[in-house]
């Protein structure tokens, strides 16, 4: 994609310390265009911004080159789309605050397809994470499209279910396209620019900075019919997401837990204030209008039934009451449960609990 003119001066203005998205709306319904913004005399920019920034834009230059943006642009998956573009997703373009600048890698196309959001907890358990996958991937299978935030745990899972579909997916970053966050995903974003789309309104060279995330999470809803919340703490993130999505009128969706499980406490949450309990993907796609195709996975999928399940529950057990129940030794119980975690179907908690998964 060629650095032209007007896209130099959308990079050229978006780098103006203390403008922003809301001045640059401004100077934008005031004088047409970025290039003629950057043309604009100082007195006639204070009509909208402050004194300091009008002279900012009046004193830089509308540097053309740009270079390491020129550089960037030269791969064939990368392109950085303003709100001006006819590709721009038109889903987006109806919410408060769009994104002025987007910086796309990967399919253009899915940035305007249906799509809906699989969202919630970094510290994921095993079975959140299986949850994750399974609804994305029958989402993705009924041609959803999915979006997440490219995180570690629940949002890492619904990627790789989405990308199982023929809806794919769409990750939503908070730093700059030339940087991989986690460090642990490279190879997720690696099958995300070639098969899906990872986008971004930071521009390139943009770290981590812990302010981003939750501002991203709106671009997250802002591009989907609607937020499922897999797990989640109370101070989760997602919570964010799902706030934003209801803002935005989309519709809320979130799988319940164990009264027991902190992460659960933030699903829970969100069903007492009006969203959606969803048990199956179906549940969803209906909810949505949406035609139900080739689903594959629900989370209620049968799992191995071990004797031991006879005993221990989706409630937190202690070691000790589980021998108990089960006339097991100590050291037979050990050897059962270590095998059960590392198959995924139980988890140990603090204290010595153990929770059946599956």
């Amino acid at each position: 994609m060629p650095l032209d003119a007007s896209l130099a001066s959308w990079l050229t203005l978006s780098q103006i310390p203390g403008l922003g998205n809301e001045g640059l709306r401004r100077l934008l319904q005031a004088f047409g265009s970025p290039e003629a913004v950057l043309h604009v005399s100082v007195s006639s920019l204070s009509q909208y911004v402050k004194p300091a920034i009008a002279r900012a834009i009046a004193e830089c230059i509308d540097d053309s080159s740009h270079a390491p943006v020129a550089a960037w642009l030269k791969d064939p998956l990368n392109r950085i789309l303003s709100i001006a573009d006819a590709e721009y997703p038109q889903f987006l373009l109806n919410t408060a605050d769009p994104p002025l600048l987007l910086y796309v890698k990967g399919r253009l196309d899915l940035l305007n397809a249906s799509a809906f959001a699989v969202v919630g907890s970094r510290n994921a358990t095993a079975q959140g994470k299986r949850n994750s996958e399974a609804f994305a991937k029958s989402c993705s299978d009924a041609g959803l499209c999915i979006v997440s935030g490219m995180a570690q745990g629940i949002d890492a899972a619904a990627h790789l279910g989405g990308l199982q579909g023929i809806g794919s997916s769409i990750a939503v970053v908070g730093t700059g396209l030339d940087k991989v966050y986690p460090a642990a995903n490279r190879e997720l974003a690696h099958r995300l620019a070639q098969c899906g789309t990872i986008v971004s309104e930071f521009p390139l060279g943009t770290p981590p900075l812990p302010a981003n995330f939750p501002r991203r999470n709106r671009i997250i809803s802002g591009l989907s019919l609607g937020c499922l919340v897999v797990e989640a703490s109370l101070q989760s993130g997602s919570l964010i997401t799902a706030r934003m999505a209801l803002e935005q009128g989309r519709d809320v969706f979130a799988i319940p837990g164990s009264i027991h499980s902190p992460q659960s406490k933030g699903c829970h949450a969100l069903i007492k204030q009006g969203a959606k309990l969803v048990e199956s993907a179906q549940d969803i796609l209906e909810e949505l209008n949406q035609p139900v195709i080739g689903i594959s996975a629900t989370s209620n999928a049968p799992a191995l039934e071990h004797p031991l399940f006879a005993h221990l529950g989706f409630d937190p057990l202690d070691a000790e009451s589980l021998a108990q129940r089960s006339g097991l030794t100590i050291g037979e119980l050990s050897a059962i449960l270590l095998q059960l975690e590392l198959d995924g179907h139980i988890a140990s908690l603090p204290g010595g609990l153990y929770q059946r998964l599956t």
